[in-house]
Parts: C-alpha cells; structure tokens; sequence
C-alpha cells in the first residue's frame, strides 16, 4: 500500500513539471497572435519563406509575428498580417522587407521606420515593400550573364 502512494506522489510531481514546461514553452514562444499589439497588413509580390509565427524584427530586435497570409485575389499580391508589440509606434512611412536569417532558410520580415509624424493605426497597411530574393534566380543570373560576357 505504501508503494501506490509513492508512485502516485511520483506520478504527480512528473505531471506538475510537465505542465510547468508546457506554460514556459508557450510564454516563451510567444504564440498568441493578436494579444492587443498594434495589428497591420503588408503586401507583397513574393512572400517566399515567410511563415506564420515567423518574426517580425526592428533593428534586429524581435518586436512582433506574422499573423495571417493570404493571397489578394485582385491582385494577386501575398497579404501578410503583422501583431507588433503595444510600445512600438510605427511612422506611416514605414517600410517592410522580408531578410533572410541565414543561406540556409528561415526568413523574417524587416521593419525599417520612416520619418512621418503620423503614426500607423491598428488595421492599416505598410505601404513600402520589398519582397523576398530567390537565390535560385540570383545565381541562374550570375551564370547566364558571365556566360554572355564572353
């Protein structure tokens, strides 16, 4: 009998750190999208690499995540939607482009500020853009243009 309370006291700790984890991995991840930051759109011609959940950086600083993608169907445009943190003010003039972290992937959206003195509002779009680089296309480039030099 003393053996089942001992493993039932050793069974609930396990589940307690479990849950203590859990917590901690979704605080530090920071999933919830929307959480009452500054919420924008943002429209591009490629939004190659971009996921949802991606980050969205100022300065190289982490300042909010990709929301939401979509694609215009007039357009035909990738509409990507940005959560930014309460305490940054975005000037209208803002611009956006979507960085590479590193050659091997994993892509984030570069915010760069503008110098307007009115602010973007919640809802409004980044109008100054630039979309991803394929590195595909890049290096296709090199080749045929070297090839053409000769």
């Amino acid at each position: 009998m003393g053996n089942n309370i001992v493993e039932t006291i050793i069974g609930g700790v396990v589940l307690a750190f479990a849950a203590i984890f859990l917590i901690f991995a979704y605080r530090t991840a920071d999933l919830g999208g929307g959480n009452g930051g500054l919420n924008l759109i943002a429209k591009f011609d490629q939004a190659d690499g971009l996921q949802v959940g991606s980050d969205v950086r100022m300065s190289g600083i982490k300042v909010g995540t990709i929301t939401s993608q979509s694609l215009d169907p007039e357009t035909y445009r990738a509409v990507i939607g940005i959560s930014i943190k309460d305490k940054i003010s975005l000037p209208e003039d803002s611009s956006a482009k979507i960085a590479a972290e590193s050659l091997l992937g994993g892509n984030y959206l570069d915010l760069e500020p503008g110098g307007a003195e009115d602010m973007l509002e919640d809802g409004d779009e980044i109008t100054y853009t630039q979309s991803s680089v394929n590195l595909m296309d890049l290096i296709g480039q090199a080749i045929f243009s070297s090839d053409k030099a000769k």
